[in-house]
């Protein structure tokens, strides 16, 4: 990846994370805001990319591959959620929320690999 393509994800990226800060920030409901907290700008940006750089298909394998790291993002949620109720301390709830993300989006990629590859065997 270039400086120009780096340069483009980066500008696209932080402009979807501050507008959906400013609409996390902004809307009186709290609920709605906190949805746009959770913008998927990462995804969406590297659809994008892939998909004018690469062609759809690589692009859907992209998009393919998130619906592990947005089921993390689930995980992470909760966990945050919790620790912060439970010690108050948000640095130790961030910290536990992203390795827990990553875990759980790692071990839900296996799981479905497994099962892919047992049916796979099963049908030879």
């Amino acid at each position: 990846m270039g400086f120009k393509e780096s340069a483009l994800r980066f500008l696209l990226g932080g402009i979807a994370v501050v507008l959906s800060y400013f609409a996390s920030i902004a809307l009186p409901w709290k609920a709605l805001g906190g949805i746009f907290a959770t913008f998927p700008a990462v995804m969406v940006v590297a659809v994008l990319m892939v998909g004018v750089k690469q062609g759809s298909q690589k692009a859907a394998e992209i998009a393919k591959g998130s619906v592990f790291g947005m089921s993390g993002c689930a995980v992470c949620v909760l966990t945050v959620l919790g620790m912060l109720q439970a010690t108050g301390l948000w640095w130790l709830s961030m910290v536990l929320g992203l390795i827990c993300w990553f875990s759980s989006a790692f071990l839900i990629y296996k799981l479905r690999h497994a099962a892919k590859t047992r049916a796979h065997q099963r049908t030879l």
